[in-house]
């Protein structure tokens, strides 16, 4: 078994070697590819199957990914897999072994197409035996991207972009704001000109591909720092020049906080108003880490559960003071959406009637304040693309827009009084405010939980 092993890995090691030479760019992609497939990660609306290759609608795809308008942190095509309504057909059909070079080589001469130049990155690899060719298109750095309408010579050139699961050709207000979203490059995703690439840490990026299984892991204990940064898209410039993309120093540098000040998670509680016998608790080093040390510092030393016996059932009832799986959510979605370009931390702060997540900025403008009130934020865009892909490979935030109503789930499971959504009229802080659990509020709360959100809301608050 080990040497059909070592086979499979020298034989995929000679056609990684002969596609590079052939000028097409195969590596290893920086994300479990079983997770992707399944879309157990990355959303449906940011994978597209193809049975086979069509080198032209692959085209308009790759340009949609690149352009990236809703700043999701572009997208994935799947070679060999059929689908059906987005959802991949398995087990999977695959391609043939001999199509790997040809399509390598088609895609090369058709990505050459877009302006300005734009490459994917492509595996491949063995799903249920057969051969599968996967593309990876982050979004890009010089966009807008536009490409041929066909693979005629004649052919004018167009822009494309990704709406929900389609691919489609951009309106003239789409160009506009592909325009507009060249000027702003998400902050996550900037080169930092005062770090330098051994500023990235080794042991940390081969220990986060380990956590999610990339068939880079392997790879990344012999690599050089350069190349293995660059395969991962956190580093990126001129040979001179060559600098770590910020989303790399948040999540492979061990103290972020000194490139961007106050990233780090603050948890203060207050077991009496006048702040006597209060505790401040620090939680910095990369995202992940921060993040995972405040939750285990809560869950143990924050939230509380009460076991409640009745006299004529067996199960007994737990209750919480305050949901883990709710604050979980409130505190990735603050690390996930928080810009680290403002000096202020996440701030958790505990009292004995509630427990608040203060982050800075307000949610994006895009989201309605009757959606805030009514709880129902759903985001048409993202402000850090790249910190996001990273949490979701990870499994510390789920896919998207589902924060929300799985932090409600959570709080009506536990027969918790739904959170309040608190920002200004700038929308410069967000405040998400969980209210402890109490009998008087359960019972005050549980006869009216079918109303609407908000009236439920507002009459929790007129309660207390």
């Amino acid at each position: 078994m080990h040497e059909r092993s070592n086979e499979r890995s020298n034989e995929r090691s000679n056609e990684r070697t002969l596609r590079m030479s052939n000028g097409a760019i195969d590596m290893a992609i920086p994300i479990n590819i079983s997770d992707l497939i399944n879309q157990r990660v990355i959303e449906s609306a940011r994978i597209e199957y193809k049975a086979n290759w069509n080198p032209e609608t692959s085209l308009h795809t790759i340009c949609a990914f690149a352009n990236d308008i809703d700043n999701w942190g572009g997208g994935y095509i799947v070679i060999g897999i059929k689908a059906q309504d987005g959802m991949p057909i398995l087990p999977v059909s695959g391609i043939t072994k001999g199509s790997v070079d040809k399509i390598s080589k088609e895609l090369l001469n058709i990505c050459n197409l877009i302006e300005p130049r734009y490459i994917p990155v492509s595996e491949h690899v063995v799903v249920d035996g057969k051969d599968v060719l996967v593309l990876w298109m982050p979004g890009g750095s010089n966009r807008p991207y536009k490409c041929p309408e066909s693979l005629s010579s004649s052919s004018a050139k167009s822009y494309y972009i990704r709406r929900l699961s389609s691919t489609i050709k951009a309106k003239p207000q789409d160009v506009q704001e592909l325009f507009a979203l060249s000027e702003v490059i998400p902050f996550d995703d900037r080169i930092n000109p005062k770090a330098d690439i051994e500023d990235l840490h080794p042991a940390l990026i081969s220990n986060f591909l380990h956590e999610i299984k990339s068939g880079l892991y392997e790879a990344s204990k012999t690599m050089p720092l350069r190349a293995l940064a660059q395969d991962m898209k956190i580093a990126e410039g001129s040979p001179e020049y060559f600098k770590p993309l910020n989303v790399g120093l948040m999540f492979f540098n061990d103290r972020p906080d000194s490139y961007f000040r106050y990233a780090r998670i603050e948890v203060v509680d207050k077991p009496d108003e006048t702040g006597t016998g209060m505790t401040e608790k620090t939680f910095a080093g990369p995202l992940d880490r921060q993040l995972r040390d405040a939750l285990a510092y809560m869950q143990n030393y924050i939230i509380k559960e009460k076991v409640i016996k009745h006299a004529n059932i067996a199960e007994a009832e737990r209750i919480s003071n305050f949901p883990y799986a709710a604050v979980e959510e409130a505190l990735s979605n603050a690390i996930h959406h928080k810009s680290y370009q403002i000096p202020e931390p996440i701030t958790v702060t505990v009292t004995p009637g509630k427990l608040e997540v203060l982050s800075f900025p307000g949610p994006d403008r895009s989201i309605s304040d009757a959606s805030i009130n009514e709880l129902r934020m759903v985001a048409t865009r993202y402000r850090n693309r790249r910190i996001g892909e990273f949490l979701k490979e990870l499994h510390l935030v789920e896919g998207r827009n589902t924060g929300i109503p799985s932090m409600l789930r959570a709080l009506d499971s536990n027969g918790s009084p739904l959170p309040l959504f608190e920002t200004d009229m700038d929308r410069s802080y967000f405040r998400v405010t969980f209210f402890v659990h109490t009998a008087k509020a359960n019972a005050g709360c549980s006869s009216i939980r079918r109303s609407s959100r908000f009236m439920l809301l507002m009459m929790c608050r007129i309660q207390r």
